[in-house]
């Protein structure tokens, strides 16, 4: 086989233990399957880890989290780029290509709190630390007393803000902290129909040089057909909406009984207007169902919500 000449591969990471782990759970699955490969991390600071004390709607959203790292892609730097799904624009580079993405991990949210009652018990007024807008603003929908206090940073530095800033709870994602030993400090899942997940979330994106085809030959294995017709679906629904980090939406598709289900919603931050709908078809029409329920969503008033957020951003 021509990829037996891959002698090495650089992976392109970010430098938070969650990425790492991420890069190195690739880095491993790659080295089983070529016991003679050498892959090395490249460790590249992106301006979502360097801005930290601004929200992420404030800054750009979703590419800060990339960027960098697809500059060292283009420019040959690295050979191919570990991301989480969920932190890839929708429009890729040119010449660059998400070229796998691995078996979904567990997709949803974790409330993390500290007198480890439950969303429903928490008291009046509690204290709820989340950096996104998606999280917030579904929170608030179900209960508008919740006092929602902006947080950002790893998966450690947010726990630590739990108890520094006072604060009743947290949300993160279920799979990150899977994905880091820490299972047991989640007080609950939150169900999708209370909240439902960012799109790609619980996913890992690898991105490679769409003509580097020895790359894409090697790491093929690593693509989940099934995670796939589901990322398309959902990449569909927020392409249409175009969304990002700046605004509240939400989607997840899955699979029920060999065909696709996809949830989508838009809300307004507060909260207190929300547009949710489902659509179910087949798997060969993944992103036509995303289109179609993000069309759906605009008619019943997501819009108007969409177009006063923006107003209100610029």
């Amino acid at each position: 086989m021509k990829t037996e000449r891959i002698k090495s591969l650089r992976i392109g990471t970010r430098g938070s233990k969650l990425a790492l782990w991420q890069a190195k759970w690739v880095k491993a699955r790659l080295v089983e399957a070529r016991s003679n490969l050498r892959v090395d991390l490249v460790i590249i600071k992106t301006s979502g880890d360097m801005i930290q004390g601004v929200p992420l709607a404030k800054i750009g959203g979703k590419g800060l989290f990339v960027k960098e790292i697809e500059n060292a892609l283009l420019d040959g730097g690295i050979d191919l780029a570990v991301h989480s799904m969920k932190d890839v624009p929708i429009l890729i580079p040119p010449g660059l290509s998400i070229q796998c993405v691995t078996k979904r991990e567990d997709p949803f949210d974790a409330l993390i709190s500290r007198s480890g009652y439950g969303l429903s018990k928490l008291r009046q007024g509690a204290r709820i630390g989340t950096g996104s807008l998606r999280r917030q603003a579904q929170l608030l929908h179900v209960r508008s007393d919740f006092a929602i206090v902006t947080i950002r940073g790893n998966l450690d530095t947010r726990l630590r803000k739990l108890e520094e800033q006072n604060l009743d709870a947290i949300l993160l994602a279920v799979a990150g902290l899977k994905r880091m030993g820490l299972g047991d400090r989640i007080t609950e899942t939150i169900p999708t129909e209370i909240c439902l997940p960012a799109i790609g979330q619980g996913v890992l994106a690898i991105e490679t040089r769409l003509e580097d085809h020895e790359v894409n030959e090697t790491i093929a294995f690593l693509n989940d057909s099934e995670t796939a017709v589901t990322m398309r679906a959902e990449r569909a629904f927020l392409k249409r909406l175009e969304g990002g980090c700046q605004v509240p939406i939400a989607a997840y598709a899955r699979w029920v009984d060999g065909g696709l289900v996809v949830e989508g919603m838009v809300a307004s931050v507060d909260g207190k207007r929300m547009v949710r709908q489902t659509k179910r078809g087949e798997a060969e029409e993944a992103e036509a169902l995303g289109v179609q329920l993000a069309e759906t969503i605009l008619s019943l008033g997501g819009d108007e919500i969409l177009r006063e957020i923006y107003d209100q951003n610029l």
